[in-house]
């Protein structure tokens, strides 16, 4: 037995260990649910997510909307908060087809997001994220292979409203603008320093054989069922012809 002052340590270890097993026992509980999920949950999920942001008065400025070349939608990402903060969301991107990327909707990838700390969410709270890719090179960066946001491409916390507007030239050259919605509140939020991959074995079962995330969205692979939702909801509300969007 160890003494301090007369006092033995051995409890203050005990109370150390207790609080790993708690830590340890919600990291379990909140990582079920992403185990569980199938790959067509995930698409009607995202799906689910987008419709939401879009109807909202303050929602992704529909100018922004349509000069995006892809769109990466990842529901219910959560983090716990135990000091160094640690999240693991796994959604879908679609992007524009055609070699310009100024075509229409491709099928969805399965995609996956990762970080050491994103943004200000406490402990085990739900956000979704929302990413705009504006250009060819953040596309290639993306589609290329694992992507460090604001190392390997970058990324600003996109403006919300009915357009743009006077957003900052930072915003306006960004590779990504990502948004981020919690309990209700959708705003512009950072997630530099997290990472970007395909998540390969979702993509082969969702697709029955290895593909990647590339050859999915600038290849002619049909949408699958569960996706057509958010490829639907995506030609419906930035067309690849504008003229095609509802009034």
């Amino acid at each position: 037995m160890y003494l301090w002052n007369g006092r033995s340590t051995r409890p203050w270890r005990g109370t150390i260990v207790k609080r790993l097993a708690w830590i340890l026992a919600l990291v379990s509980v909140l990582a079920t649910p992403l185990g569980a999920e199938t790959e067509g949950e995930r698409l009607r999920n995202c799906a689910t997510v987008l419709k939401e942001i879009f109807g909202m008065p303050e929602s992704i400025p529909t100018d922004l909307l349509d000069r995006a070349e892809c769109v990466i939608v990842f529901p219910s990402v959560k983090k716990v908060a135990v000091g160094i903060g640690g999240s693991y969301g796994r959604g879908a991107i679609v992007c524009r087809g055609g070699e310009n990327f100024d075509g229409p909707w491709s099928a969805p990838a399965m995609f996956a997001l990762e970080g050491g700390s994103i943004g200000f969410q406490l402990g085990g709270t739900s956000t979704d994220f929302v990413l705009l890719v504006m250009n060819d090179q953040g596309a290639r960066s993306v589609l290329g292979s694992k992507v460090k946001i604001g190392a390997d491409a970058s990324a600003a916390a996109g403006p919300k409203g009915r357009t743009a507007g006077a957003s900052t030239d930072i915003v306006m050259r960004a590779e990504m603008l990502t948004y981020s919605r919690t309990r209700g509140l959708f705003a512009g939020v950072s997630l530099e320093g997290s990472t970007l991959r395909d998540d390969g074995d979702a993509n082969e079962a969702l697709y029955g054989r290895k593909i990647g995330a590339r050859e999915i969205v600038r290849g002619t692979v049909t949408v699958p069922e569960a996706g057509r939702g958010l490829v639907s909801l995506l030609d419906e509300r930035s067309p690849k012809n504008l003229s095609d969007r509802p009034k």
